[in-house]
């Protein structure tokens, strides 16, 4: 079904099966456990594909943003409760957003040190504006051997976090919102990986430990905040592969979610859940250089992390199709082996990519379908001129 919207389009091109996003949307929303479930913009890239998700349950409730720019940038589009994951220093989209925020907009923004707290009282004295702020604290599992987790904020007490309160608490223009304690370790890391008896063994061993870590350091920081007289907004946490674990958490009252609605390869791997496959790219078979090898224009959209052959991107249809070992997924050229399969020039291949939103960075608009026909378009935030990282 999806070759046959690919032959009618010109390639390259990235193709949305709405079907398969619907149902994802609703998996998702089913799984909230009374939770919020804020969206993870650096996985959707697309401002028609968020607002397709938020409208789609009301449970989902917010966005987390990746980039200051790209929060001033949904600001302007209309959207609002938006949480920037990251910290930020580029002062002049901090401007805007003190600004923003000073006019009741609610962007808040991501601190994990004095530093962060103390650039945005300044920018807020200069402007005259207003910031409110998260707390990122650092959700990593430290073993004898193995630091298991991302390497993000230095909080990891209830008193590490108390003191930065405290600053917030003591600054003019600074409001505490909320905290974020993201446990990547478990949301991010696959255990269900082909060929990988022992390793998927040995991660979902610590995953599990690391479940009760994560569990108990979010509490503690929480009860230390209260005990300090500090009052929460949100308590956000997790991702898409924590989902089933993170909504079960009592303190946590949001939970950010983003791959699971497209569907990458890198999320075939985990063993707790499934979605479906949604976003797909498709290339035009250019040359034929022998027999069983077909060559595409363009492909080499490999996917960030440690470099591996598992963030590289994979032909699905037909099926079968095989990168070369040698040669890969190219910048300007894709060999595809396949045993038995035809093709002719101008026949499309489809492929997925590893991971989520990066794909869009490299299409100005994705073209969604129901039932074979192309139904929509919706431009990326490459289709609409702009580009945060």
């Amino acid at each position: 079904m999806i070759r046959n919207v690919a032959k009618k389009i010109s390639l390259p091109a990235l193709l949305l099966d709405l079907d398969a996003f619907d149902d994802n949307c609703r998996q998702i929303a089913g799984k909230a456990n009374g939770k919020k479930i804020r969206i993870a913009t650096k996985s959707i890239r697309s401002v028609g594909v968020l607002r397709r998700i938020l409208a789609s349950d009301s449970v989902f409730q917010g966005l987390m943003c990746y980039s200051s720019k790209e929060a001033v940038f949904l600001a302007n589009k209309g959207f609002n409760n938006i949480l920037i994951g990251y910290p930020c220093t580029d002062k002049e989209s901090l401007k805007e957003i003190s600004l923003l925020t000073a006019n009741g907009h609610a962007i808040i923004c991501m601190a994990d040190c004095d530093e962060h707290i103390e650039l945005l009282e300044a920018v807020a004295e200069e402007t005259n504006g207003k910031f409110s702020v998260c707390i990122d604290v650092d959700m990593s599992t430290k073993f004898p051997f193995l630091h298991f987790g991302v390497r993000r904020s230095p909080l990891q007490s209830g008193s590490d976090v108390v003191h930065l309160a405290h600053k917030i608490k003591n600054s003019k223009h600074v409001e505490l919102k909320g905290i974020m304690g993201y446990e990547a370790q478990i949301a991010g890391v696959g255990d269900d990986v082909p060929n990988q008896n022992f390793k998927n063994r040995f991660i979902a061993f610590l995953k599990k430990k690391s479940r009760k870590t994560v569990e108990m350091r979010r509490k503690n920081v929480v009860d230390a905040l209260r005990k300090e007289g500090f009052v929460l907004e949100f308590v956000n946490g997790g991702g898409t592969g924590s989902l089933h674990t993170t909504t079960t958490d009592d303190v946590v009252t949001e939970v950010t979610v983003g791959s699971g609605f497209y569907s990458p390869l890198l999320f075939d791997y985990y063993r707790d859940f499934h979605y479906k496959p949604s976003l797909y790219f498709a290339l035009p078979v250019v040359r034929k250089p022998t027999e069983n090898i077909y060559t595409c224009l363009g492909g080499g959209y490999i996917a960030s992390g440690p470099a591996g052959k598992d963030k590289a991107p994979q032909p699905v249809y037909p099926p079968n199709g095989q990168l070369l070992k040698f040669e890969g997924a190219g910048e300007v050229q894709t060999p595809v082996y396949f045993e038995h399969e035809q093709l002719e020039i101008g026949d499309p291949i489809i492929f997925r990519h590893a991971k989520a939103g990066e794909i869009c960075e490299r299409f100005n608009e994705i073209i969604c379908f129901k039932n074979g026909e192309i139904v929509s378009r919706f431009p990326t935030y490459r289709g609409e001129g702009v580009s945060f990282l």
